[in-house]
């Protein structure tokens, strides 16, 4: 349940771990990423930990809870298109023009290493067959996989992604990293492309055993299935690998399967939507 977690998303693990091991010149340059919210959050909470200083870059249409989330910390907010990856692309440029440190949202070791702390914790508890678990630009899901495939290389990993955003599962298909028209879904926080050279796609490619891709109707029906059922509030993305993980409940009747339940971080404009 990362949605009980520091900022309401796994995200927090891997933007500390990631900043607690810069250098002190990493540290002077000043720190510049990109998000549409939860790794921003975690961003900004890894820097009021350390008392580091950072500007964050947001799609000009980002959800406006986690605008105003960001808002009760000590950050810069900067805005720039509408689609993640253009975002995240023109941030990173920006980054290299000033000369600042880059902190990318999952094309990072150190993220990608701090997001698989969940996966550690995981096998201390139990001993699962099967891990499930949302990707977007596939940090969470590298330092999961990678955990699980040194550890526990038996378990299969299974990639969940939303249908409006598939790009991981083209690319990995393909061979290559796809490039696709931005569509709404209510996963916004894995929604966006990956960025060209990123390392979580041969990670992810070599890992995850396999995909589901789940409609935006089983997504809100997910959503709204942990509010009636279980009383608690999960985002889009943590409604992705809970709906594919009831598309695929007669595959895995038997099985001890752990869901990555990502985060909590929903508009209530949009959650009283979907309810």
């Amino acid at each position: 349940m990362e949605s009980e977690q520091y900022t309401g998303s796994f995200k927090a693990r891997g933007a500390l771990n990631r900043i607690l091991a810069a250098s002190a010149a990493e540290k002077k340059r000043g720190f510049i990423t990109a998000s549409t919210g939860n790794h921003a959050q975690g961003f900004a909470n890894a820097l009021s930990i350390t008392g580091d200083k950072g500007t964050i870059y947001l799609p000009e249409n980002a959800d406006k809870s986690k605008i105003e989330a960001l808002s009760n910390y000590d950050v810069s907010l900067k805005y720039f298109g509408t689609g993640c990856l253009e975002t995240e692309l023109k941030a990173k440029q920006i980054s290299t023009e000033l000369g600042a440190t880059w902190v990318s949202p999952y094309n990072d070791v150190k993220i990608i290493a701090g997001q698989g702390t969940l996966a550690a914790e995981v096998t201390h508890i139990l001993s699962p067959d099967v891990v499930m678990a949302c990707i977007g630009g596939g940090g969470l899901m590298s330092g999961v996989s990678t955990w699980f495939k040194n550890h526990s290389p038996d378990v299969q990993v299974i990639g969940c992604l939303p249908e409006n955003s598939p790009e991981m599962y083209h690319s990995v298909k393909e061979n290559r990293i796809v490039e696709m028209e931005p569509r709404d879904t209510l996963s916004d926080g894995s929604a966006g492309g990956l960025e060209p050279g990123a390392i979580t796609f041969d990670i992810c490619k070599e890992n995850v055993d396999d995909f589901c891709l789940v409609s935006e109707e089983r997504i809100a029906d997910a959503i709204k299935f942990m509010v009636h059922k279980h009383h608690k509030i999960i985002e889009g993305a943590a409604g992705v690998t809970i709906a594919s993980f009831k598309k695929m409940a007669g595959q895995l009747e038997g099985k001890t399967v752990v869901l990555v339940v990502c985060g909590c971080n929903i508009s209530t404009e949009k959650l009283a939507q979907i309810i």
